[in-house]
């Protein structure tokens, strides 16, 4: 009596044959090693910073508990938190704003219509570091251009020092920040405004709504959930941001513009205390979970919506 047996169980008896699994096994070794050595390791070992004394500058840990945490939250959290949002609010308000006008634009057909699709790509292309420099030269108070821009016009009469007054630095820091920002969000927005049915819009203008009504009445509860996902991404990304606001200011003037990402960098590195920035970075990570689960929970509520919208077409 014969058996018949299928061709996976074939391949595998076959010497010198990987299994599907270990196949797969095989694929995944590389980034698995990569994550826990990289990335993983380097974490968990600057969480436990958190409960050690530990200095750059000398060996060995001391057990201290929570001391470091209440000690980062009785100095200068608030400060440090409030700093931070209004850089990531105004670093995230601003470029959607920038970002949706443009999608709009874009996505009207006239001539030049894909070459300045292309040209608005140029600053999110540009690495974050060459972005700082070049906004550095652009406030620079000696030689920079929206100095000498700025003097031509007749608006100011002496240059001004952007970067190093306390309340100019963290407008610069948005600015520099919503131009290398904007693109991406255009792009988001505009493959979004792309689905929007051109019958909706055809049936409101026959109605007698206007462009402003057609927006709000048509095409943003096609595009919302998009936008949505795109402000907390960008939320996110600007909370942890560090190139920038470190070769720009560095965290000053005064200490105006520090943020998580230049306290943890300056405690540890500057201040060779690991134990005090492995709280800071406790604490900082706390914060971005919170908004992770508001991104996951969006982002499954969008698509619930878009089950129900394929059932209801169906």
């Amino acid at each position: 009596m014969t058996t018949l047996e299928s061709p996976r169980t074939r391949a595998a008896a076959r010497p010198g044959r990987l299994s599907e699994l270990r196949f797969i096994g095989l694929l995944l070794l590389p980034g698995t090693a990569l994550l826990l050595g990289v990335v993983l390791y380097p974490l968990i070992r600057s969480l436990v910073s958190a409960f050690f004394a530990e200095s750059l500058l000398f060996p060995g840990m001391e057990w201290v508990g929570f001391d470091n945490i209440v000690a980062v939250l009785t100095e200068d959290f608030g400060r440090l938190l409030w700093q931070t949002l209004v850089f990531t609010v105004g670093s995230t308000v601003f470029p959607f704003l920038i970002g949706l006008a443009l999608a709009l634009a874009l996505n009207e057909r006239f001539r030049g219509q894909r070459l300045m699709r292309g040209m608005f790509l140029i600053p999110w292309l540009l690495p974050g570091v060459v972005v700082s420099f070049l906004w550095m030269w652009i406030f620079d108070a000696n030689y920079g251009v929206l100095n000498g821009l700025l003097m031509q016009l007749g608006i100011i009469d002496s240059p001004i020092a952007w970067l190093f007054q306390t309340d100019t630095a963290q407008g610069a820091l948005v600015i520099a920040k919503t131009w290398n920002s904007f693109p991406w969000i255009m792009v988001m927005l505009l493959a979004a405004l792309q689905t929007v049915p051109g019958e909706l819009h055809e049936a409101a203008a026959m109605d007698g709504a206007g462009s402003i009504r057609r927006f709000f009445a048509v095409t943003w509860p096609h595009i919302s959930g998009v936008a949505g996902l795109v402000i907390l991404l960008e939320f996110i990304w600007n909370f942890q941001h560090f190139d920038l606001i470190f070769v720009l200011t560095g965290g000053g003037p005064a200490g105006t513009t520090q943020t998580f990402a230049t306290e943890v960098y300056d405690t540890a590195f500057k201040g060779y205390d690991l134990g005090h920035a492995g709280a800071i970075g406790l604490l900082w990570m706390l914060l971005l979970m919170v908004m992770v689960v508001f991104y996951v929970r969006f982002s499954e509520r969008g698509e619930r919506q878009q089950r129900a919208e394929r059932k209801a077409k169906r």
